[in-house]
């Protein structure tokens, strides 16, 4: 096991030994407020791009479903004719950065988040570490009216309009310390200063949301005999994602009660080995892992073990539809 997977399942159980880290989470939390100093004062400069600007992300280290969010809020805007753009960092991706992200894109060169975006919405999206030449090559090539930053909340440099912050209350703020002590990568109170979206089947606000699991599909149809998914398999569930336990807890919900975990480090870059075990029994993984397990299978037309995919939809409260219509016809955007 890695130190970084070490860590996360510290997080996860909030286990006391991280009280060692200590000495490091009050230098990350120096380096954060006077980072942010710089900025406020203007000693560092923040871009302001020529069109609004979202941001959706989060205060926590691993996945809070800003991403099916993400792909819903986008999807809403389309059908009301709104012209949206996404940049993201491309966290996980090799470049060239800047790059214009299409439905050909590789999971290895633009990251496998901005490849499931873009495969599930077909946004015009640009990505790299510098989101301010993200958005000069995406407006190069497309009008817009409205650029949503996937993740980027600390990203300070990007001026922005609106801020989504996404908070999963499965995990809610742990040990409430900073990184590395606890997953937080800022202070609580930064939940004061943005629109937070709840995520969770038992909300206590309005504005919320919670994740649908839809009908497996197989990544790999040509490797199964039958063709239909059956819940009494036994599956390895193989996944790289932020928080594992919320997919393990996915699977439980479609009645799937036997499966193996193999739980690899968030936006983990996959080899052949990683799908290989000592059984003939199926696997099944998540969507942004489908998006970097199937050139894998392109290059090995071989591997006939099949693999299942949980497809996921963000569910919105009306009240979320409602703040965001409000927010956008102050920036003079007009929902159609």
């Amino acid at each position: 096991m890695s130190l970084a997977q070490l860590i996360q399942n510290a997080w996860n159980k909030q286990s006391s030994w991280l009280i060692v880290l200590r000495p490091l989470s009050c230098l990350y939390r120096a380096g954060f407020l006077l980072n942010r100093y710089f900025y406020n004062s203007g000693l560092k400069k923040t871009y302001s791009a020529p069109l609004p600007v979202m941001v959706i992300g989060n205060i926590t280290v691993g996945g809070s479903g800003k991403t099916p969010l993400l792909i819903e809020l986008v999807n809403y805007l389309k059908q009301h004719n709104v012209k949206v753009g996404v940049i993201s960092r491309g966290y996980g991706g090799a470049g060239p950065f800047p790059m214009l992200v299409t439905s050909a894109s590789q999971a290895a060169e633009a990251g496998d988040e901005p490849a499931l975006i873009v495969q599930s919405t077909g946004v015009p999206m640009a990505v790299g570490p510098n989101r301010q030449a993200a958005i000069e090559l995406l407006l190069a090539f497309t009008k817009l009216d409205l650029i949503i930053s996937d993740d980027g909340l600390q990203h300070w440099a990007l001026g922005r309009q609106i801020e989504w912050i996404v908070l999963d209350q499965n995990r809610g703020l742990g040990n409430r310390k900073l990184l590395p002590e606890g997953y937080l990568r800022e202070p609580a109170e930064r939940l004061k200063t943005g629109t937070v979206i709840e995520h969770t089947f038992a909300p206590s606000t309005a504005m919320h949301m919670h994740l649908e699991a839809g009908h497996p599909y197989l990544l790999n149809p040509s490797s199964a005999i039958e063709l239909s998914f059956n819940t009494q398999n036994n599956y390895h569930a193989v996944v790289g994602i932020g928080f594992p336990q919320r997919f393990y807890q996915t699977l439980k919900g479609l009645g799937v009660n036997q499966f193996q975990e193999h739980a690899f480090r968030d936006h983990h870059d996959y080899v052949i080995d990683d799908l290989v075990f000592n059984d003939d029994q199926p696997i099944i993984t998540t969507e942004k892992d489908a998006v970097k397990l199937l050139p894998l299978l392109e290059k090995y037309p071989e591997f006939k073990r099949p693999i299942w995919v949980v497809p996921v939809k963000a569910v919105l409260s009306a009240e979320c539809y409602q703040v965001l219509n409000q927010q956008l016809q102050k920036l003079d955007i007009q929902i159609s």
